[in-house]
């Protein structure tokens, strides 16, 4: 007897349990981002040109380095900043100099940004700079978008595909 009201003790405890999850996992309901905005997500990795020229050795030079060593021109390992901007109707929402990555600075600059905005029509212009140029940019792109709410758009980029890529 004692047995049966434990278990059936036990029974009623992980029945209140999964009544407690079950309602938890479903109400109350929750949005994280509003219904009446848009995302637009700036993500990409990207290693812009070496910092510095290659520069030619001489026989000299290729001699005194070891034999698996050996190559006619060196050039430096450590990559420039990549400059971007996202422009918005004109007006400009995000700029910034990525810095490369990596132990030496050889990697790709990463960006992952998100801008929620309002959903509708707008005119959306992103640029970058991947050289060593003091002015003006290597990419540009520039496009009217419809955002439609609750959804993101992605801005990525690939320069192996000519540059800003939108989804």
């Amino acid at each position: 007897m004692a047995s049966a009201v434990k278990y059936g003790g036990q029974i009623l405890v992980y029945a209140v349990i999964a009544a407690v999850l079950g309602y938890f996992s479903a109400s109350p309901a929750f949005r994280h981002f509003p219904e009446d905005m848009a995302l637009i997500k700036l993500a990409f990795a990207h290693g812009a040109k070496p910092k510095g020229k290659c520069r030619t050795l001489s026989a000299k030079e290729i001699a005194a380095l070891p034999p698996n060593m050996r190559r006619p021109k060196i050039c430096p390992r450590e990559r420039l900043p990549v400059f971007v901007e996202l422009e918005l109707n004109g007006e400009l929402i995000y700029r910034k100099a990525l810095p490369p990555t990596g132990l030496h600075g050889d990697g790709p600059a990463r960006v992952y940004e998100g801008f929620p905005v309002p959903a509708g029509r707008h005119a959306l212009v992103v640029r970058l700079r991947d050289s060593d140029r003091s002015e003006g940019f290597d990419y540009v792109r520039a496009t009217d978008v419809t955002l439609e709410p609750a959804r993101k758009f992605v801005v990525d980029f690939r320069s192996e595909l000519g540059g800003f890529i939108f989804k």
